[in-house]
């Protein structure tokens, strides 16, 4: 009932910026998280931000001060724009959101859902 879908990821080369874009639809009730993780080849998936419904961020050490997290409550869309990109920062790209949504019948259900990623290839 619940789909997230990225947009935004690409090639770059070394130092360049990337926008991304997330948008969850379906019967959601309210959004309390929405952020953006990374997965690199032969490595585990890693927080980059997070932001809260209230505006609260969260950043990764690696990515504070490059990377800025946003979010439209009314497009229940989050934005990640990345600066000063680094080579080290190629990665599937997964946007995540912490949510209640509406089942068939009216009950509420809470869902932790992921896109399905969007590779980032940071390269000269």
């Amino acid at each position: 009932q619940v789909q997230l879908v990225e947009s935004g990821g690409g090639s770059v080369q070394p130092g360049g910026t990337l926008r991304l874009s997330c948008a969850a639809s379906g019967n959601i009730v309210s959004i309390i998280t929405m952020g953006w993780y990374r997965q690199a080849p032969g490595k585990q998936r890693e927080l980059v931000a997070t932001i809260t419904s209230d505006g609260t961020l969260n950043y990764a050490d690696s990515v504070k001060g490059r990377f800025t997290i946003s979010r439209d409550n009314a497009k229940n869309t989050v934005y990640l724009q990345m600066s000063s990109l680094k080579p080290e920062e190629t990665a599937v790209y997964y946007c995540n959101a912490n949510l209640v949504y509406q089942r068939p019948g009216g009950v509420y259900a809470h869902s932790n859902s992921w896109g399905q990623g969007t590779q980032v290839t940071v390269s000269s």
